[in-house]
């Protein structure tokens, strides 16, 4: 890994000292510059979870990914710089998309004089490090968050909805995990009929006030709580916005 090349796509320029700064500072440059999308597999081109192509295909060339290769290659960028990072597995439920499988979702946690849950890789998730020891709501970009624990080993994450209630989205436990760990859920997302990452495709990046979001038949802009949703007329409106919006050409 060349470190100042990664650093350079995600448009980072600040201090690479291993505290909580740095790392606040990481994942929030990560969020705004590399996207989530899912367009390998409606490409019939298959993921592989390992360094090297995660390095290629997200730095070098450019694009995205989904959890596994985000989070999969900011855990090897954290272990670069120095910082102490364990890969989890959480657990989401099926109301939510999950594979039902022993392994989901990786989730990271860094540890410094706090520990903190690090996730770029879940669509349009929290901006910046949740502090796991914190049991009242931590606030992101208008949205707050929770993190529980039953005491039994069990944490859940909560996000807390616009009516006010609390969405529970996964669930997860301390014990490390290796990427590779996920190879049978990566298969699953990226094949199976039953799989939201099947059916269609879609390009989601987060912008300092909002997200922009591209699906087959639309782009949707969403700026300070207001978004402006655009048709689009065919594959022609699709690769023009995929390139304008999220710098990606094949």
């Amino acid at each position: 890994m060349d470190i100042a090349t990664y650093l350079k796509r995600i448009n980072y320029r600040g201090s690479t000292q291993t505290n909580t700064e740095t790392l606040r500072n990481l994942h929030r440059a990560h969020l705004l510059a590399v996207p989530f999308e899912n367009l390998d597999i409606h490409l019939n081109r298959r993921i592989v979870l390992n360094e090297t192509a995660l390095y290629q295909k997200i730095v070098v060339n450019k694009r995205g990914g989904f959890c596994y290769e985000l989070n999969g290659l900011f855990a090897a960028l954290l272990n670069e710089l120095g910082f102490r990072v364990t890969m989890l597995n959480s657990l989401i439920p099926e109301n939510h998309n999950g594979c039902c499988m022993a392994y989901d979702h990786p989730i990271l946690l860094v540890e410094l004089d706090e520990r903190w849950i690090v996730d770029v890789g879940f669509g349009d998730s929290y901006r910046l490090p949740l502090r796991l020891d914190e049991r009242g709501e931590q606030m992101g970009i208008g949205v707050a968050y929770r993190i529980s624990t039953d005491g039994d080993g069990r944490w859940t994450f909560h996000e807390r909805l616009e009516n006010g209630t609390w969405e529970f989205y996964y669930a997860f436990t301390l014990q490390p995990c290796r990427l590779s760990d996920f190879k049978n859920a990566c298969v699953h997302y990226e094949t199976s009929p039953k799989s939201s990452f099947t059916q269609k495709r879609m390009c989601t990046i987060a912008t300092p006030d909002g997200h922009i979001t591209l699906t087959d038949d639309h782009l949707i802009v969403a700026r300070n709580d207001q978004k402006q949703e655009t048709p689009l007329s065919g594959e022609r409106d699709f690769v023009y916005a995929l390139n304008e919006y999220f710098g990606i050409s094949f």
